[in-house]
């Protein structure tokens, strides 16, 4: 059993390492060149995201305290905002972000997967975008990857597959306004 519970501003040191933790082990990429790329990574996929969008983290925190898994996210159109001007295919999908402005990340350690809480976790954010007044919300992953079927359990739809250096990406979008 595990509760879903916002990340908050005065999270631990021991909660954020959970949160890097999975970050890491759910990551496609498990090598790095140097300790600098290493936190590059870290950096453009989860750290600007406890910096500027913590208030839209929630985390999976079992009974024992450990955390199960989060989702952050931020309800800002990455398209347009400044500190995503880095991730470079936001711009080729600026007409679907305007529509689909909040996007999240979501990971669950190994052992927590497939009992339902990244739906919970989803679920709750989506409900935390809809209220702040975000229309609508994105996910991008590889197309094809495994992880779309979950999407769209979870109310996503493909909208657009983008050929990026190389790598087929898959946007898929949600309508808040609809629930």
């Amino acid at each position: 059993m595990v509760r879903i519970e916002p990340l908050g501003d005065d999270a631990t040191s021991e909660t954020l390492a959970g949160i890097e933790r999975i970050f890491f082990a759910s990551s496609r990429r498990q090598s790095f060149a140097s300790e600098a790329e290493r936190s590059a990574f870290r950096e453009q996929w989860l750290g600007r995201y406890l910096l500027h969008d913590r208030q839209h983290a929630f985390i999976a925190r079992a009974e024992d305290g450990t955390i199960a898994g989060y989702l952050i996210g931020s309800v800002d159109d990455p398209a347009v905002a400044p500190r995503f001007t880095d991730v470079g295919f936001f711009a080729e999908l600026a007409d679907l972000t305007e529509r689909f402005p909040a996007h999240l990340h979501i990971n669950l350690d190994a052992a927590w997967r497939s009992r339902g809480i990244g739906a919970q976790l989803v679920g709750t954010f989506a409900e935390h975008a809809a209220a702040l007044g975000a229309p609508g919300v994105h996910i991008v992953t590889g197309a094809g990857a495994r992880n779309a079927r979950f999407y769209e359990r979870c109310g996503f739809a493909p909208l657009r597959e983008l050929d990026w250096h190389g790598s087929a990406l898959l946007f898929m979008g949600r309508d808040l306004a609809s629930g």
